[in-house]
């Protein structure tokens, strides 16, 4: 690992440049296929998610549930929280079989249930998971999101969390989904955004279906009352303020499932854009002054153009096409395609779902988790999704599969997407696919992915696509800015990755930037957009490497 501190003004490397520029331009047909198997058993990843379906189709059940990717123990290994469910109608995990579960990456792909000795079964109806340094001590903390209960989970080193919710000042009692870390107001303190459902509780859980023929399913989101979201600003000193009616979050109510947090913009302020289930999406423009403005219809993110909202599930905000600008992928119900928003620059966004090929590949998809990432390191993020339909009947009424495999879209670098799904290695895996999360959980440069399934044993998916493309990974650590570095946008040639660690369906990966370089061989150059202002020039950093970029403290604002 190389530790770079503080080398802004660093004369650039324009012969490197013009070498990763020749890298970049690559097409798909020279490129090897992504390759993938499930190596979850002989990993030792033994977790099944048990989300209770019972005779009475109590709504709960139909939307877990989310895991986290993060390194606990500060060992230099991705780690992996997954969420559980709880009895119904309790909503208490009144066994062991309910418990949230925490697997150590003890390297070489094997992974230790460490749960108990981490302290971490959790409570409740556990839903979606966020992962973050939020107290700056060096040590990444847990957000656990649940039906009516939510839990603030501190990492206190040594492996051990502790529960401090209640001190925090985190709430509960709202069906929470989703949580995401950003730092809203550039104080160099994370703070929480928390996405919450629609208006439910056990006692008043309605039946829906065919009554005649005996058909219970679960009821229609539409059925429910919405929730506006929360957004809690954290004090520096332990415990968090709930800003959301000052913010101008509280006033916009949705049917929240999952969020992205980038700099949509780039004006220096992290916004948020939120996923609806069946009502048009949100996007919270940061105005700066502590206050957001709701711009999803006039950004062109509220619904799709077909001019109706759709059942929004799981979204990513990465630049798919090169062009420096955050876009953003949003997964759906099948009929409805998984759209794909592309950022024009100019403060709005422009639907690519047609012309990129994805209309004709997703309409007869049902998604939740969603990621743009570069699985084969040839420098265009490709796109993978975790399917399956949200109700068990489906079939019943449609021609469509409530358990479904999951899929992989190679991105031609060409601003088209191909379904590479079956040469991937992916279509034998039929299941209740839910959450899910990347990381290079082996170190040898390949991405790899974990998948919840409802009901069966979770999936991991070890990358063994051709090495022959090279790649760099590069963690941040900040000291103006928050320690994760949450916000930063790291350049290397025309690629461009925001640090967050909000991706995917309810889920989070706490993982280091990485990037996919193609054949080209020459050192590159990077550059660090931190959310504290200050901008980073790094010169000729090796490919192949993991390489640590710390913020100086002393610098010239951008």
């Amino acid at each position: 690992m190389i530790d770079v501190r503080g080398l802004a003004g660093l004369a650039r490397a324009t012969a490197a440049m013009a070498l990763l520029g020749l890298a970049f331009g690559q097409t798909k047909a020279d490129e090897p296929a992504v390759r993938f198997r499930n190596v979850a058993t002989a990993a030792g990843l033994n977790f099944s998610h048990h989300y209770s379906p019972a005779g009475g189709k109590y709504f709960v059940e139909s939307a877990p549930g989310g895991l986290a990717v993060f390194d606990y123990n500060g060992d230099g290994r991705p780690d992996i929280f997954f969420t559980n469910g709880a009895e119904t109608p309790s909503l208490q995990k009144t066994s062991a079989v309910y418990s949230n579960r925490l697997y150590r990456n003890d390297g070489h792909m094997r992974f230790t249930d460490v749960t108990d000795a981490a302290g971490v079964r959790g409570t409740g109806y556990s839903m979606g998971a966020a992962a973050a340094d939020y107290d700056n001590d060096g040590q990444v903390d847990l957000f656990v999101a649940g039906a009516k209960q939510n839990q603030l989970l501190r990492n206190r080193g040594a492996g051990r969390f502790e529960d401090v919710t209640k001190q925090a000042g985190i709430a509960s009692g709202e069906w929470s989904v989703a949580g995401g870390w950003f730092d809203y107001d550039n104080d160099g303190r994370l703070d929480l955004f928390v996405v919450n459902y629609v208006q439910w509780s056990a006692e008043t859980n309605r039946s829906c279906g065919d009554a005649a023929k005996g058909l219970q399913i679960y009821c229609d989101p539409r059925t429910f009352d919405g929730l506006p979201n929360r957004l809690y600003h954290n004090r520096g000193d332990g415990t968090f303020e709930d800003v959301s009616a000052r913010a101008g979050i509280a006033s916009h109510v949705g049917k929240g499932m999952s969020v992205a947090l980038a700099d949509f913009d780039h004006d220096g302020r992290m916004d948020a854009f939120v996923t609806n289930d069946t009502v048009p999406n949100f996007l919270f423009h940061n105005n700066g002054d502590g206050t957001f403005k709701e711009d999803a219809l006039f950004g062109g993110v509220s619904v799709t153009e077909s001019g109706r909202p759709i059942s929004s599930m799981g979204t990513d905000a990465q630049d798919y096409d090169n062009d420096g600008w955050e876009d953003i992928l949003v997964t759906a119900l099948a009929g409805e395609t998984f759209p794909l928003f592309r950022n024009d620059g100019h403060g709005a966004f422009v639907e690519e779902t047609r012309a990129t090929g994805l209309a004709r590949l997703t309409v007869k998809l049902s998604g939740w988790c969603s990621v743009l990432a570069d699985f084969d390191n040839d420098g265009w993020k490709d796109i993978f999704t975790a399917n399956s339909h949200v109700n068990d009947r489906i079939g019943d009424f449609q021609s469509i599969a409530f358990k479904q495999s999951n899929s992989l879209f190679v991105n031609d670098g060409q601003g088209h997407f191909r379904d590479a799904s079956i040469a991937a290695g992916l279509n034998g895996a039929i299941a209740i696919h839910r959450g899910c999360g990347v990381a290079d959980f082996n170190g040898d440069g390949r991405l790899d992915v974990v998948v919840l399934t409802l009901g069966t044993p979770a999936e991991l998916w070890q990358n063994d696509s051709a090495p022959d493309n090279q790649w760099l990974v590069v963690r941040l650590v900040g000291t103006k800015s928050n320690r994760d570095g949450i916000g930063a946008r790291v350049r290397v040639g025309n690629q461009v990755r925001t640090m967050t660690t909000s991706i995917g369906y309810a889920s989070s990966s706490h993982t280091a930037l990485h990037f996919g370089l193609g054949k080209s061989a020459a050192p590159v150059r990077l550059e660090v957009d931190w959310p504290s202002g200050a901008r980073q020039i790094v010169e000729s950093v090796k490919l192949n490497n993991v390489v640590e970029i710390r913020e100086p403290t002393q610098f010239a604002a951008r």
